[in-house]
Parts: structure tokens; C-alpha cells; sequence
């Protein structure tokens, strides 16, 4: 493990200040996410000791999600280098937050590297040579990097003696791929290190994170809980060889954490996914609706991709070359969208059959609906596009993208709403600055579900011009996205046969 902690959590007041964060964290989380579930809350028990270890795909948003569906305090492993900021670090600590120093965190570390990279630059002579030798590590910084792994056990044993709960992040860091990568062996050690003093009483339980969209606004998130791993079985293999002892832990707690998350082995296959997920998973919904009667809320939109997993998987083993068609295929009919400038949602649209009762109750709700909307897009634009603007530009990664939209949104909706009632309540008087804020978030709601149907329909109506002026192309695109779906319902097919008891 290449992490250490200054010190435990100290049970004080700051519970109350932690319990006033989660609700307005849960509020923000309500407003930001169309929908929230979390699967098997109840496995993580009231009280007692308990290690979560969760997969990281969504960096601080991860965390305020894990903490909004607990009833009880999470205390986090953070990274030191948070703690720089006086101001942040205050924050933290009160939250119950546990300060981490990673190795690449090292000052004298960083140091040397500075050093080495001025003498690895051209022209750079003896003195910067100097320079690195004379800021090598000093003889005592592996004694105290083993002073820094006993505290960080001290701190997370202190904290489970007091019947509390802390959440790791295995993987190390927060990234973008579509499984879990390969977690460090820090929790199974601090697990071990507790169950050999206090046999039975931790609880490890693995937590799965996924995202529907993790860019978009009003997505989906599920936050699922496994099974609780059995730390003793591995105490025998701890005390007679505690490295191995400690890699069956992690490999253990890798395949939990991974059975609780939309996971793909390689990356090759994530594409595979995510192309047959765009194209096949609203034929699926379709099917649950229709075929099941399922109401949208009863169905679980992560089983299905999930599903999709195991079954390209399945494939991938037995049937390689039924794959590689299979991708072929899809990567052909997406080459006619990019080369006829079309979205796959219009060509669906174009083979759906929707009744007319629904399509005149859009066409009338669309029209009515169209003042609110001009209202509620005037109002609501600035709080709604500075946060995506400034998540665009300084987002230096994916996965910091939905965070810096998040707090962005955070300050941006409170301070242009208070201006906007402001400037009501000086022009209007205090009763229409009243009526003007309630109907911010509800005009605001209206506004946003107007704006995309206006976007599918402007994807409609593109290929409805297309239709017009190149017949032939539409229906080369209609009857390639056709043979891909056959190819797939056929896939489906076999696969639910070949694995009977599976569904979706």
C-alpha cells in the first residue's frame, strides 16, 4: 500500500454539521440526477464497524452520493493534498474526513523529480545534476513512509474501536472506464489488520457506482451494496503468509466490487457495449413495455446494460467471429449517420409507429407548453448555462466534469435566482418577487424537457428533409439500422436459450 494517514477522526459535534451537508448534498443530488437508487442499503448495518470500498468513476460526486443514501456517518480516506487549502481542509475535517499522504505526494519525492526533470532538459549541466543528487531521498524516508502505513492502520483501527464507518476507494483514483480497475491492497490490509484483534465484528462490504450518463444532466446513478465479504476466511492464510493472505482478500473484494457495477473486462469489449447499448437498448425498454407491461419506473435500466455485458462476453468466448459481424455491421451504419449527418434517434423515430392519440397529445401539450417554456428558458438560462460553460472549459478530465458542473450549479442557481427576485421585488414589490421565485424551478423543469424535445425534433425533421431530397439514402440508412437490429434480436435470442434463467 502506497498510503498513509496523520490521524483519526475525533468524535465531536461536527456530526451535526455533517448531517446539515448530507441534506443539502441530497437536495443538489435530487436537482442534478433524475433519478437515484440505491440497492441493498439495508446490508450496511445501523451501527458497529463497517469498511466500504468503492469504485471511483465519478470523483467528489461519488462520495456526496454514498453519503446521501447512508443513514449513518462515512468517514473518507482522502487524498492529502486536499488538505492544502486552510480553508478546504476545515471543510474536510469536519465532515469526518481522513487525510491520506500518497506516495507521488511526498515533498521530498516531488523534489527529486522536479530536479531530475531539469537535468533531463538540454543544456542542463553539472549544477543540476547536483541540484537532483544533493535533493535525494534521504536514507530515513522508507522508515518513514512505514510510519505513515502504521498510522493509517492506527487511524481506520481507532475509528472501527469506536463503532464507526469509513469508505476507501481501492482503485486509487477516479477514472472513466466502464469497469473496475485493479484495486491496491490497501483495504484488504487494514481489514486483516482489524480482524485479528476483534475477530467477527468488521463488516468489508463492496459498493458499486453507476452511471447512466455521467456528463449529463437528469441522468440516472445507481448506488448498489454487496453481500458483506467474510474477512476471517482469510485470516488463516493472513498469519501463515500474510502477503498471499492479503492478495485473496483484495482479489475478493475486486470480483464484489466488480459484481455490483456495469463492469467490462477489456476495453475492446466496452466499445463493443456501448455501440450495441445505443442502438438496442430502447428496443429492449420497447419490448418490456409492450411485450411485460412494465411502467418506466419498473424498469431497471442497469440490469439491462448488465445484461448486454454478460452477453457480449458470452459471445466474445464462444463466438468471436459472430461479434466481429456484429461490430462490422454497427460500425457501418454509423459511417451512413456520420455521412448523411443524421442521428440514429431520427431513423428510429422514423420505423417507431407511435399511436395518433399520442402523438396529438404531444402536439397539443408542445403548444401549450410553449409560453412556459420562452418563460422559464428566459429566466433560467444563465443558472442553467454557466455551470455547463465553465465545466467545459476547465474540466481537465471526464470524470471532473460532472463535479465542476455540480458545485458550479450550486452557486449559480442561488446567486442569479436571488438577483432575478431582487430586481422583481424592486420593480414589482415583495408579493410578485414572491410569486416570481416559486415558479423559478417549476418553469425551470418545464423549460429543460421543452429544450430537448426541441432538440429530438430538429433531429427529426433533418432526416425528414433527407427523406425529401435523397429517398435513396433514407432508405439505405432504415434498412441497414433494420438488418443491425435483426442481427441483434437474433444474438438475443441465442443467448437467453444457451443461458436459460437469464432475463431482462
Amino acid at each position: 500500500m502506497t498510503t498513509t494517514v496523520a490521524e483519526a477522526p475525533a468524535a465531536s459535534g461536527s456530526d451535526r454539521f455533517y448531517v446539515a451537508v448530507r441534506l443539502i448534498a441530497r437536495f443538489w443530488l435530487w436537482f442534478f440526477f433524475k433519478r437515484v437508487d440505491a440497492r441493498h442499503s439495508e446490508r450496511v448495518p445501523e451501527r458497529g464497524p463497517v469498511l466500504l470500498c468503492i469504485n471511483h468513476p465519478n470523483n467528489l460526486i461519488d462520495s456526496l452520493l454514498v453519503g446521501a443514501v447512508l443513514t449513518r456517518k462515512a468517514h473518507y480516506l482522502a487524498t492529502a493534498a486536499l488538505f492544502r487549502n486552510p480553508l478546504l481542509a476545515c471543510f474536510l475535517a469536519a465532515c469526518g474526513a481522513i487525510p491520506v499522504y500518497r506516495r507521488q505526494d511526498d515533498p521530498d519525492k516531488m523534489a527529486v523529480r522536479a530536479a531530475g526533470r531539469a537535468a533531463a532538459r538540454p543544456g542542463a549541466g553539472a549544477p543540476a545534476r547536483e541540484a537532483s543528487e544533493s535533493n535525494s531521498p534521504p536514507a530515513p524516508e522508507a522508515s518513514r513512509r512505514a510510519d505513515r502505513n502504521a498510522d493509517v492502520f492506527a487511524a481506520c483501527h481507532r475509528a472501527f474501536a469506536e463503532g464507526r464507518l469509513i469508505a476507501i476507494y481501492p482503485e486509487g483514483t477516479t477514472h472513466a472506464e466502464a469497469r473496475v480497475q485493479r484495486i491496491r491492497t490497501g483495504a484488504a490490509r487494514i481489514a486483516l489488520g482489524y480482524e485479528v484483534d476483534h475477530p467477527g465484528e468488521l463488516r468489508l462490504i463492496p459498493v458499486g457506482l453507476s452511471f447512466e450518463a455521467r456528463k449529463s444532466f437528469r441522468g440516472r446513478v445507481l448506488v448498489s451494496f454487496g453481500e458483506p465479504i467474510p474477512i476471517a476466511a482469510y485470516v488463516a492464510a493472513y498469519h501463515a503468509d500474510a502477503t498471499k493472505g492479503v492478495e485473496a482478500l483484495t482479489t475478493a473484494i475486486q470480483w464484489a466490487m466488480e459484481a455490483q457495477v456495469v463492469h467490462v473486462d477489456r476495453i475492446e469489449a466496452a466499445e463493443v457495449v456501448r455501440a450495441v447499448e445505443e442502438l438496442y437498448r430502447g428496443e429492449l425498454i420497447r419490448e418490456l413495455r409492450e411485450e411485460r407491461g412494465l411502467a418506466d419506473r419498473q424498469i431497471d435500466l442497469f440490469r439491462l446494460s448488465r445484461t448486454i455485458v454478460d452477453a457480449v462476453q458470452y459471445f466474445k468466448a464462444r463466438e468471436p467471429k459472430r461479434v466481429e459481424r456484429i461490430w462490422q455491421r454497427i460500425q457501418g451504419y454509423r459511417a451512413l449517420l456520420r455521412a448523411y449527418r443524421v442521428k440514429d434517434e431520427a431513423v428510429q423515430a422514423r420505423l417507431g409507429h407511435s399511436p395518433i392519440r399520442r402523438r396529438l397529445r404531444r402536439t397539443g401539450g408542445a403548444i401549450a407548453g410553449f409560453p412556459v417554456f420562452v418563460y422559464g428558458a428566459a429566466v433560467n438560462a444563465l443558472p442553467y448555462f454557466v455551470p455547463r460553460w465553465l465545466a467545459r472549459a476547465t474540466a481537465r478530465k471526464e470524470t471532473d466534469y460532472a463535479t465542476t458542473r455540480l458545485l458550479a450549479s450550486i452557486v449559480a442557481f442561488p446567486l442569479f435566482w436571488g438577483l432575478e427576485v431582487g430586481l422583481v421585488a424592486r420593480l414589482a414589490g415583495r408579493g410578485w418577487a414572491a410569486l416570481f421565485a416559486l415558479s423559478l424551478p417549476l418553469t425551470g423543469v418545464v423549460a429543460y424537457h421543452y429544450f430537448r424535445g426541441l432538440g429530438r425534433l430538429r433531429r427529426v425533421l433533418r432526416f425528414g428533409v433527407l427523406a425529401l431530397t435523397r429517398d435513396q439514402a433514407a432508405r439505405e440508412l432504415i434498412a441497414e439500422r433494420r438488418a443491425v437490429i435483426a442481427e441483434l434480436d437474433r444474438a438475443k435470442t441465442d443467448y437467453l436459450t444457451a443461458t436459460r434463467g437469464s432475463s431482462f
